[in-house]
């Protein structure tokens, strides 16, 4: 799968976010075999939470910011019957929000490195068709396969104290 990576202000320029976004996506393709195609392609935008909240507003009806946006443009079973020949295909677009990604993770007291690479493999699983709103089972299937590909990148559980808000 093919990511485009674009990077805006506020985040910080020290960070090569698109070598994560590649490494959040190369440990995710390990559990989500089904994201494993080359005719895939999804776009991933390191934005400010003011540009995330507009998106929110205009296409979720939801007048705040939030951590990560997903804009799914294929269906799942459409996903899982694409086979490796073809025309490229994009699955969606992904909107990580700067301040709220940072305060999120300075809340949890980890990494905001850590914190972006759950959240682009959190997204990048709703591009998938995984919905963790749908019912307690897929909530804990979604969790399971995010935690197992973060546990690829060395990532603690972000869902250790499973009494705790997530921010997801």
């Amino acid at each position: 799968m093919d990511l485009e990576i674009d990077i805006e202000e506020p985040w910080d320029a020290a960070t090569d976010w698109a070598d994560l976004a590649q490494a959040a996506l190369d440990a995710l393709v390990t559990m989500a075999p089904e994201l494993d195609n080359e005719r895939l392609t999804a776009s991933l935008l390191f934005t400010s939470d003011a540009e995330v909240h507009v998106l929110n507003r205009e296409w979720r009806a939801k007048d705040k910011p939030t951590n990560v946006l997903s804009f799914p443009m294929l269906e799942r079973d459409a996903l899982l019957d694409l086979d490796g020949a073809g025309p490229p295909e994009m699955l969606g677009d992904l909107a990580l929000a700067c301040e709220t990604c940072a305060r999120e993770a300075a809340e949890k007291g980890i990494p905001v490195e850590h914190h972006a690479t759950h959240l682009i493999i959190h997204g990048l699983l709703h591009l998938a068709g995984h919905d963790h709103e749908t019912s307690d089972e897929d909530a804990e299937a979604m969790e399971a396969l995010e935690t197992k590909a973060l546990a690829v990148l060395g990532i603690p559980d972000p869902y250790g104290d499973r009494t705790e808000a997530t921010g997801i």
